[in-house]
Order: structure tokens, then sequence, then C-alpha cells
């Protein structure tokens, strides 16, 4: 049975407005004057080192502002979910490997079996955190990390801790930019493609980071929100974990 939650209805409606506003205009993001576009301003390093946490600082506390009653109403549902418990912290590599604290919404119990252990993600999983990961609404919180400039708006997914030392040293230039709330490799499946391939992903953009890419992940990403797209791995609920390579 699909759940629905009247006190956020409006706000994810919102969303899913905007995503099909401006996926209308997504297609003008693929042509050759984007790519003439995008060549031109990521030979320039004034964005990447200035103008980009400036951006980020002033959109993550705009939507922060405007998400607010949608933050609210998420945490107390969470509360009830969760024995208490909305949110969820966790050390993350970020920026040159800096640890930081990422913040998240809570969407999986922490039930285990007669041995102790976590049971498996997908028995974790609460009915209210299903509904909040197929929004993508569990990244709100990572706002206040953006504000707090742990991260940007745009950039790799900050990973676990524990896979530093499995990076090649190709794989470990992802952290050469400050983390995203989203990047280019959430926008091609994120947890539908293999690491290898995520990777890829993170490298190239790190390697051409500039506005007009930015802005065309953020558009992007409005729309892969709305259809809930690439949520899951073909094989679980969450991503599985990296191994090494």
């Amino acid at each position: 049975m699909h759940l629905q939650y009247p006190s956020i209805a409006i706000s994810v409606r919102s969303i899913t407005i905007l995503a099909l506003f401006l996926n209308a205009f997504a297609p003008l993001m693929f042509t050759a004057k984007f790519a003439s576009l995008m060549e031109q301003y990521h030979k320039s390093d004034l964005y990447a080192n200035y103008l980009k946490r400036l951006l980020d600082l002033f959109v993550a506390l705009v939507m922060f502002t405007l998400l607010s009653p949608l933050f609210l109403a998420v945490t107390i549902l969470l509360i009830f979910a969760n024995q208490g418990k909305p949110y969820f912290f966790q050390r993350r590599p970020g920026l040159n490997g800096k640890i930081f604290k990422v913040i998240k919404f809570k969407t999986m119990n922490d039930r285990k079996d007669k041995n102790g252990e976590l049971l498996p993600d997908a028995v974790r999983l609460t009915p209210v955190g299903k509904f909040v990961r197929e929004k993508s609404l569990d990244e709100v919180p990572q706002l206040l990390n953006v504000i707090l400039g742990h991260m940007s708006i745009i950039g790799p997914r900050p990973l676990l801790e524990e896979y530093l030392p499995l990076y090649s040293a190709e794989q470990m230039r992802r952290h050469n930019v400050r983390p995203g709330i989203t990047g280019w490799a959430q926008v091609n499946g994120r947890n539908a493609i293999s690491w290898q391939q995520k990777f890829e992903y993170d490298v190239w953009y790190v390697d051409r980071v500039c506005f007009p890419l930015d802005f065309k992940i953020l558009m992007i990403t409005f729309t892969k929100v709305a259809k809930s797209s690439g949520i899951s791995s073909a094989a679980s609920v969450t991503m599985e974990k990296f191994r090494g390579n």
C-alpha cells in the first residue's frame, strides 16, 4: 500500500511541478552551444575557487528557509517512526579528505537479530523512510552541511570514511572538490550504476567544474527526484558497499 502524508504533500507537489517546468528546457542543455560554453567556463578557476562557494551559501540558505515546513514535518514523522531518532549523523570525508559529520534523515530503524547484528536494509527501512527516500527528502538536512561549508550543492557524494584506503590515486581525486548533495554520478544513475562508473563520473566532474555544468546537473536532479529514478541498485535497497578495485 502506498503511503500518503498530507502534511508534506504540497511541498512535494511543488517540487514535482518545478521539475516538469525545468524538464521542458532540459534539451537546451545538451546542445553544441552548451558544450562550447562549458569548455569556456572550465578554463577559468574563478567559479570553482570563489563564486561556487558564494552561490552554495546563497542557494542553501534560500532553500532551507523555503523547505523549513517540510523539514519540520518529516522530522516529526520520523520521531515516531524511529523511536525518537529522526536524524542520522555519520563521519564522511570531505574536501581534501577532511572528515566531517554528514546530516541525513534517518530512514531505517535499528532493529537487530539475535546475535546483535543489524538486520538487512530492506527489513529496517520504515514505511515513512521509504517515502522520504523515494522523494530524496533524506538529503534535505545536508543543506545545513552546505551552510557550514562542509559540502556543496553540486559535487561527488560524500562516501564512507572506510573507503579512503581502498581508492586508487585516480579515484582519490574525487576529494579535490567539496562533496555535494547531488552530482554528475547522481544524475547519471545514482545507486543504479556500478562503483567504477560512479567514480569515473566523479573524476570527470572534478576536471570540468563550471557554472553551466552545475546548472545542468541541478536541472536534471529536479527531474530525477520527480521520477524517483535511480534510487536503488539492482540488488539492494541501498548501494552495496565498495570493496576495492
